[in-house]
């Protein structure tokens, strides 16, 4: 029997498993958030990055690719790997998987899907919601092993755009990082200049 997992986040772009087919579509029921800390991938325990999980949401649907997986050696290299990677998602849910929007029945039942949960008990890293231009400064700022939070960022919003999936969180939230960073590059040329009329 072919095991399932859906990536909503980087395993969109960075897979780190071998898998034998990729199916763009979506769940339903949830949004993605980027209400996650990351202290082990985007940032560090002094200065945590944010990932995204997802949320309950009625009515709403969060985009992703979902991977099949079907032979054992690759199910167990593939568990493997996400218990290791996805270590601060503390729930793991087994969620009906849709490739048609207009479809009654799901293309997947069962997908399974790393979800960090907002239980302080059991998820110590959960951020939680903020405000937009909080949230965004905090990514603009954060790094860690896997690199910028930034990049992280940025990597979800192209992968989305190149699966013809949009989502205003992640878009919002992007156009408001590179606010920030065009208007730090203004401040530096600005710092710049004026050091050099100084000398």
């Amino acid at each position: 029997m072919a095991m399932w997992v859906f990536g909503y986040g980087s395993l969109i772009w960075k897979t780190g498993f071998p898998f034998d087919e990729s199916l763009p579509g979506f769940i339903k029921g949830y949004r993605r958030v980027f209400h996650q800390g990351s202290t082990d991938h985007r940032g560090t325990p002094d200065f945590p990055g944010r990932t995204v999980t997802l949320e309950a949401a009625h009515e709403e649907v969060c985009c992703g690719v979902a991977y099949k997986i079907t032979k054992e050696e690759d199910k167990r290299d593939a568990l493997l790997h996400l218990e290791v990677r996805e270590k601060q998602y503390d729930q793991k849910e087994y969620l009906d998987f849709f490739t048609d929007s207009n479809a009654s029945e799901p293309a997947v039942a069962g997908v399974m899907v790393y979800i960090a949960s907002p239980d302080k008990k059991s998820n110590n890293n959960y951020l939680g919601p903020a405000p937009l231009e909080d949230i965004a400064k905090q990514i603009v700022k954060a790094k860690g092993p896997s690199g910028p939070n930034r990049d992280y960022l940025f990597n979800l919003e192209e992968a989305l755009a190149q699966l013809g999936f949009k989502d205003k969180h992640v878009t919002d939230l992007a156009n408001q990082v590179r606010h920030i960073l065009s208007e730090s590059e203004e401040l530096d040329i600005d710092a710049t200049a004026a050091t050099a009329n100084n000398v």
